[in-house]
């Protein structure tokens, strides 16, 4: 059973993680025209109005405890009504875009968190950022994958025929049975982990680290 110290370290990277994730998508959203999020309570960085007692607690909690080689979650997807955008498919892109995006600079600022807690010798805090940062770059890059319903998926979409778009967008129904056969099939390992090594590395390696 993990210590207090330990939920810590990971819980709090997690949640931020996932929520402006969220905010990300709906911010961009209501920018582009679609104010469903802000018109619902979303378009805000409350982590409660985020999470969802599946996909933020019990399959983290799940993959933790039986000590998973990774670990992800989710959050209440944010409400986007697609058809309110000012330009449906191009703006489909970007506000899909938005949360990898947030992710990925998520990952830049716990690093310079982590430079910052080095200087006050905080081991508690070396320790978050370092989660922080692999959490942010595994979500960025799990959440670009082009399966529905997670955000490349949408950025496929958009780029497809309207009619192919259609019948692409009807595997969003099998999307989550998919999803768990490719994680159980070794996709993780093999596609995901690589890429995120390579980022992680990347980015200590600027920040002097290695």
């Amino acid at each position: 059973m993990p210590d207090f110290q330990t939920l810590l370290i990971y819980t709090i990277p997690l949640i931020f993680a996932i929520t402006v994730h969220e905010f990300a998508h709906g911010w961009v959203a209501n920018q582009y025209g679609d104010a469903t999020a802000k018109m619902l309570g979303r378009l805000t960085l409350n982590p409660i109005k985020h999470i969802d007692p599946i996909g933020t607690i019990l399959v983290p909690a799940i993959l933790y405890f039986t000590g998973s080689p990774f670990l992800f979650g989710w959050a209440k997807p944010v409400p986007i009504n697609f058809n309110a955008l000012k330009s449906p498919k191009k703006d489909m892109i970007l506000v899909a875009l938005a949360g990898p995006v947030s992710n990925f600079i998520m990952a830049l600022l716990w690093l310079l968190v982590i430079l910052f807690a080095l200087n006050l010798q905080s081991q508690l805090l070396i320790d978050m950022a370092y989660f922080g940062i692999a959490i942010n770059l595994i979500l960025g890059v799990f959440n670009l994958l082009p399966l529905p319903p997670l955000d490349g998926s949408r950025v496929v979409s958009a780029l497809l025929p309207n009619h192919l778009a259609y019948e692409y967008n009807k595997l969003e129904q099998y999307g989550l049975f998919i999803l768990v056969g490719l994680l159980f099939l070794g996709v993780f390992e093999r596609v995901i982990l690589p890429i995120v090594q390579i980022l992680n590395h990347t980015m200590l390696s600027l920040g002097g680290l290695i």
